[in-house]
């Protein structure tokens, strides 16, 4: 064995400090110097360019702040300190002189948070060596024999990890925007100041923000901007590390690193996503590799000026020009590879394999991302699907009214074996139509970007058998055969029920032999998918992700009984409620009986952009998933869950759960929710294409919210209720009941509960009660805020407790720092909206103008948490 226990791999620090990392300083002070310090700078420089019609403005915004912090810690409410700030500013003497200053006010922190942005991002590569994150160079230091380098190259070789992108509605800075952030960031790196000055003055005079709702495919084009001028040289980057750290040139497994793509394809609750919308984002994908490739044969050109090999690029650049513009034309990738092999077979023959580093790269990349660049996932709600069966059904005369009038076992026969050939034209529900249209056009997307460009169809609320069995249904009546049906069928458990009877659920579909024999064809895989942030919406906390864990156990091993790999896909929002936080800890402690062929999880929101946006952080976090996987491979049984501990977590899941679902009870539950935070004005902003609800239902239930809006309202009060609530009260039980030792206990010696910990004291810590003190006295929702403050305040103080630290986030100071300063920049942001919601709550003044301020006020704070909790 390599190393002997977890501790030792955690900790395990590298001699890879670079010549600017001094090793004796402590990582606060090493934070202070690379962060801190400079933005202190830049900032003071930013705020003193006058961006706005107020004079000034820069210098009352310290002001605003102090005016905020200290109001907060005296027990102001928000609504008493902008009173009090503006009595000290004689110049702000009416409403609308008042409004136009917080508006600015609101600008220049959006900007704040571009900018320190811009200075960790200049400073990544040394606040990573500060780290405790495992690269795979790192890993294969630890190896000291034969055996487990072979063991190494062998779990590489047969690894594969997707990133699948998607567009939930909280990323949304324009490409001009991006492209300033990325200017910034190298000119920071080079402490380039002149520059930097007339950059943040070209930040300050551009709009941050769409000037109207994007459309599903604006949403794509602007995840194809990371694809095209990130991930495009990163994934090439990466596989080449593997190669080196494996010293193995001839390695192949160009799977190991798969990006997966949701915008234009994901059509759960969208009404604006439709089969036009998907093909056009297949086009653009495909569109777009290409001119990535036309870059780099163009690059080859200008190197390999030999006469063997001219015209063979020349002639292989003609072809991806003439596909590259056109939507109706497509290369196929052996066209594109077959010419760069010959290439390279001749330039190690004929001209001492001049530059073939570089043609060997390039086929890497084609091998990596073929002609789909990214595959196209299609997602879509178990109860349309229910719809479109029960219309066919009616449309052939096999029922009268309902699905209701058959039985089981005759509408399981129907599914199975029944043959229908069913056309798009043919009905007049469009909901109907679009689904028919969308089965049908996949296989048109396969002819042209190849079987990965879209090859998974995933099924939302999966809670029976039905929802795959709908959509298998579905495929081979929309044209599809039987015998070539070359589509995953991936069910979505997210809710507690769906997770519950899942286990059941894949038992009964793999003994129907007509989806064996799907699977068999598929090479023996199910891909399941378990949502995070549905999951935790339902389930609290603590029950979800414990629920998550046993329900992977039970599908590895249903999956194992039938001679089946279980692909697990994680639907991880960005922040620890909705299943984000710490990639590589989350994955490094699944327990053994979990299967481990592949990790694959959504990156959404600005997590793509705070943990994929440059190549950097995009290798980086890349090789969290694979180191995650080797650890895995290698200790996993210092993960297993002994039995008196799987009680133990078992027992604290029950009773948290039972104290989120009597918070879910109260009747002031989703009407704190639609009062007293900014959660309908995620509709109003121009952030993203889908609404903030599924249906068109007028009162608003929980089932229906999505839990972005959800999670995300929680976020915008500070309260951050999703990330923690019910951990505190169960174990305050367990402590009353002689257990805390035993609680110790569980903390050091289970990884999967010691992460959730931290995760949870992540959400504790960004929380700032004093923000919506004020809410204590009020007369409807008095008594429902000091419940959710009392389980914050005994949440906090068990874990830390349990955990024997002294602050929140004391074993993750870098993180620890990152937020402190975030959350001093939204300051003032965040009492405006309060701000605001208090007027609105009043009837004080103009109701729409006080709304645009909510609504306004929502970016910034999204952005600066970065994972929005």
């Amino acid at each position: 064995m390599v190393v002997k226990n977890t501790c030792n791999l955690l900790k395990f620090q590298t001699s890879k400090k670079s010549t600017n990392i001094d090793e004796n300083m402590p990582v606060t002070q090493e934070f202070e110097k690379l962060i801190t310090k400079r933005f202190n700078l830049y900032n003071s420089l930013f705020l003193a360019h006058p961006f706005s019609n107020i004079e000034n403005i820069g210098t009352h915004i310290p002001l605003l702040y102090q005016e905020s912090k200290t109001g907060l810690e005296e027990g102001k409410d928000p609504e008493e300190i902008m009173r009090q700030f503006f009595e000290k500013q004689d110049w702000l003497q009416n409403e609308e002189e008042r409004v136009k200053f917080l508006i600015s006010v609101i600008r220049y922190v959006e900007r704040q948070v571009v900018l320190y942005d811009s200075i960790e991002e200049a400073a990544y590569n040394e606040l990573t060596e500060l780290s405790e994150d495992i690269s795979i160079r790192d890993f294969f230091r630890l190896i000291n024999s034969k055996r487990d380098y072979d063991k190494v190259e062998k779990i590489l070789s047969e690894f594969s990890s997707r990133i699948v992108l998607t567009a939930h509605p909280t990323q949304f800075y324009p490409p001009r925007v991006l492209d300033i952030i990325e200017k910034l960031r190298r000119l920071v790196k080079n402490d380039n100041i002149d520059e930097i000055d007339i950059t943040l003055q070209q930040l300050g005079m551009t709009s941050l923000l769409n000037s109207k709702k994007p459309t599903p495919a604006e949403e794509a084009k602007n995840i194809i901007y990371f694809l095209r001028n990130v991930y495009y040289d990163a994934a090439g980057e990466l596989y080449s590390l593997v190669k080196k750290s494996l010293k193995e040139e001839n390695f192949e497994n160009h799977d190991i690193i798969k990006l997966g793509f949701w915008p234009g394809g994901d059509r759960d609750g969208n009404p604006f996503v439709t089969s036009e919308t998907t093909a056009s984002v297949a086009d653009e994908l495909r569109m777009t590799l290409l001119k990535c490739y036309y870059r780099d044969v163009k690059d080859l050109q200008k190197k390999l000026t030999f006469r063997d090999v001219e015209e063979t690029l020349k002639n292989l650049g003609s072809s991806l020009y003439n596909a590259m513009f056109d939507p109706d034309k497509y290369i196929a990738p052996e066209e594109i590879l077959n010419p760069l092999i010959g290439i390279g077979d001749t330039v190690s023959r004929e001209y001492n394999a001049l530059y073939i580093d570089d043609v060997k790269a390039l086929i890497d990349k084609v091998k990596i991302f073929r002609t789909h660049f990214a595959s196209l996932d299609i997602r879509q709600h178990h109860d349309v699907h229910r719809k479109t069966v029960e219309a066919i059904l009616l449309k052939q005369g096999v029922i009268n009214n309902s699905l209701e009038e058959i039985d089981e076992k005759e509408l399981i026969d129907l599914l199975l074996h029944k043959e229908f050939m069913v056309i798009p034209e043919a009905f007049e529900d469009e909901l109907v139509i679009d689904t028919i249209k969308t089965i049908i056009l996949i296989k048109n997307i396969q002819r042209k970007n190849g079987e990965a460009g879209s090859n998974r169809y995933i099924i939302s609320n999966s809670e029976d058998i039905y929802s795959v069995l709908y959509v298998y249904a579905l495929f081979r009546w929309c044209g599809w055969d039987k015998e070539n049906l070359t589509v995953d069928i991936v069910p979505l458990f997210e809710s507690m029920a769906g997770m519950k009877n899942s286990g059941e659920i894949m038992e009964r579909l793999f003994n129907y032999p007509e989806y064996r024999a799907h699977i068999t064809k598929r090479g023996d895989k199910q891909t399941i998918m378990l949502g995070f942030s549905d999951g935790t919406k339902d389930g609290g906390y603590l029950q979800a992700n414990w629920s998550i864990l046993t329900t992977k156990e039970t599908l590895s091993n249903v999956c194992r009984d039938h001679d089946i790999k279980a692909i697990f896909f994680d639907g991880r929002g960005g922040p620890p409620a909705r299943g984000g936080g710490k990639t590589h800890r989350f994955y490094a402690a699944q327990t053994p009986e979990i299967a481990s062929h592949e990790i694959q999880m959504t990156v959404q929101g600005q997590t793509i952009s705070s943990k994929f946006g440059t190549k950097e952080h995009f290798i980086h976090n890349c090789e969290q998933l694979i180191t995650a996987n080797l650890y895995h491979n290698f200790f996993s049984e210092e993960n297993v869950i002994p039995a008196e501990s799987r009680k133990m977590i078992e027992e604290l899941a029950s009773l948290s759960y039972e104290k989120y679902n009597e918070l879910k009870q109260r009747p002031e539950f989703m009407p704190y929710l639609e009062k007293r935070s900014a959660l309908k004005y995620y509709g109003a902003a121009n952030i993203g294409s889908r609404p903030v609800k599924r249906g068109k239902k007028e009162k608003l239930e929980l089932e229906d919210l999505r839990a972005i809006s959800y999670v995300g309202s929680w976020s915008q009060l500070k309260q951050n209720v999703p990330g923690y609530f019910g951990i505190g009260a169960a174990i305050k039980k367990l402590v009353d009941d002689g257990k805390l030792e035993e609680l110790k206990k569980l903390y050091k010696s289970v990884p999967f509960f010691r992460a959730l910990v931290l995760n949870s004291m992540m959400s504790l810590y960004k929380s700032n009660f004093r923000l919506t003190g004020y809410m204590e006295n009020d007369p409807e929702f008095g008594e429902f805020w000091k419940m959710l403050h009392d389980e914050y305040k005994l949440s906090r103080d068990m874990l830390l407790l349990l955990s024997g630290n002294k602050l929140l986030m004391e074993e993750e100071p870098l993180s620890r720092s990152s937020i402190e300063i975030r959350e001093k920049i939204v300051l003032p942001l965040l009492i405006i909206q309060q701000y605001a919601l208090q007027q609105i709550s009043k009837g004080t003044g103009d109701k729409e103008t006080w709304e645009k301020i909510v609504t306004r006020s929502l970016y910034g704070n999204i952005n600066a948490s970065r994972n929005s909790a």
